[in-house]
């Protein structure tokens, strides 16, 4: 049997008018794009790291 892959729900929560341009795009590579959007990602570090550098505008469930 195959090993199922973590994944992470992130969902856009605050709107990106007035964050940084890092931020904006870090969000934009994530996948976002309006608050309310979820996507799942890999669960790796890469991607824990892009959710850290925007935490306080979005939420994520394991």
């Amino acid at each position: 049997m195959a090993k199922k892959e973590k994944t992470l729900k992130i969902t856009l929560v605050k709107s990106t008018i007035g964050a940084l341009q890092s931020h904006k795009a870090t969000i934009e590579a994530l996948g976002l794009r309006k608050i309310g959007q979820c996507v799942e990602q890999k669960d790796n570090p890469q991607t824990r790291g892009m959710v850290a550098k925007v935490s306080h505008l979005v939420s994520v469930e394991e």
